[in-house]
């Protein structure tokens, strides 16, 4: 009220002289003698400083002890602990935020408009994650992720899923990502807050829809091991690629691996890949085929993902406020539509030309043609690629953890025999000292 007292006294100052000039005022101003009090008003207490970098020393301090935990002590139970004690501060303490999986739209928004400054809470968030998973693996998964560990605590009855299936669903994770860093760039939306299923269980509140689609990733996650991280987590795409190239990683046994296959059994994210020996010659030629096909396929793909994702740009274009707004009034103008809303009402009560407003809705629907086709390109790269790796075969003598898919839960631990043979020795050692 007090803000349409203000805009129409401002208005009605400068109106007044011109309508003066002509004659007659229509319109007398409103009369604000009434003795009527305006509410004081308020705005919403900022966050401190210090706040945050309390929140990047626990991140820090909640990493190093999960690399303590998941490469040296080698104990679930600790790495389940330290699991809840995450998902208390970071999850239901914090609210979900700031996260490392949203941080990605921060970072992106940074490089592509000079305008916007990230904060340093989100920086740290991204980029320490990063570094840990570079040099010991995923164990910001295995024990820090609250989003991992709401879903990690409820897994009662895991199912195996096939692997074929699995490198299907997880390409939604790389397209997830990419259109994540898309509407980022283009300042349309931050996809990846406003869909994020956990925040409302976070905040206890949030759009019922979000909690419906939380609800129902809780509900799988009874018995498939955590399906937003293996199938959806776009920070996850990130860490799943970098582990590759970790220095120290998770291993099953902590001595020579007998074969006994518990580990298979125990590992509910299918992580557990077996021994290989040489291919047989027949199979060995149908892979070589296979692999031959696949990557003249490859360009196929990348070019069809050209093309859709190009062909996409006016619905992606509809993410960004100013093309709905465009839209609406246009509808309007020509009256397609009955009634005005409160967008379009907004837009009016600028002064803005339509004309300019139009001009900038198609130049942002161009510039999501480019970024539209950019990430059809990738989604097709990826999945070429992921058809390429069928027929590439990485020898192994023994069972091991795939660094890529796992996600450092320490359940394999418990199933090894060599690991309890390991735990007992080290607790003999220490009696003996004693």
């Amino acid at each position: 009220m007090m803000r349409f007292a203000c805009i129409t006294t401002f208005l009605i100052t400068l109106l007044v002289p011109r309508l003066g000039a002509q004659g007659e005022i229509r319109f007398p101003p409103p009369e604000f003698e009434s003795g009527y009090q305006f509410p004081a008003t308020t705005s919403p207490v900022a966050q401190p400083v210090w706040r945050e970098y309390v929140d990047a020393g626990v991140l820090v301090a909640a990493m190093l002890l999960a690399s303590y935990l998941i490469l040296k002590r080698r104990s679930r139970r600790a790495i389940l602990a330290l699991m809840i004690g995450a998902l208390l501060y970071f999850g239901f303490s914090r609210d979900g935020c700031i996260c490392p999986i949203g941080a990605i739209q921060n970072v992106t928004l940074t490089i592509f408009d000079s305008g916007y400054a990230i904060p340093i809470s989100a920086a740290i968030f991204f980029v320490v994650p990063l570094v840990f998973t570079l040099f010991c693996g995923r164990v910001f998964c295995g024990a820090v992720c609250p989003l991992g560990a709401i879903q990690d605590v409820v897994l009662i009855r895991p199912v195996a899923v096939p692997r074929w299936l699995e490198r299907g669903l997880r390409l939604m994770a790389y397209a997830y990502l990419g259109a994540a860093v898309l509407f980022a760039a283009t300042g349309s939306a931050f996809l990846i807050c406003r869909y994020d299923p956990f925040v409302g269980f976070f905040r206890m509140g949030a759009n019922w829809n979000i909690l419906v689609i939380g609800a129902s990733l809780l509900v799988i996650g009874l018995f498939v091991g955590r399906p937003y991280c293996r199938f959806l987590c776009p920070y996850g795409v990130i860490l799943r690629n970098l582990s590759r190239l970790s220095k120290r990683r998770v291993t099953i046994t902590p001595s020579e691996c007998i074969q006994c296959r518990l580990c298979e059994n125990a590992c509910p994210f299918g992580a557990i890949r077996e021994p290989t020996g040489d291919w047989p010659e027949g199979e060995y030629k149908v892979a070589r085929r296979r692999l031959a096909l696949f990557l003249v396929l490859l360009p196929v793909l990348v070019a069809g993902g050209v093309w859709g994702g190009h062909a996409l740009r006016g619905q992606l274009a509809r993410m960004h406020p100013r093309v709905r707004t465009a839209e609406r009034v246009y509808l309007e103008e020509m009256g397609q539509v009955e009634g005005t809303t409160d967008v379009s009402d907004a837009f009016r009560a600028t002064g803005q030309i339509t004309e300019v407003l139009y001009a900038d809705a198609t130049q942002i629907r161009n510039r999501f043609g480019i970024g539209g086709a950019l990430l059809g390109a990738f989604v097709g790269l990826v999945a070429g690629g992921k058809l390429i790796a069928l027929s590439v075969r990485r020898r192994r003598t023994e069972y091991e953890a795939d660094p890529a898919s796992c996600l450092a839960c320490g359940r394999c631990y418990n199933s090894c025999p060599k690991q309890h043979e390991w735990l007992r020795k080290g607790t003999e050692a220490a009696v003996g000292h004693a």
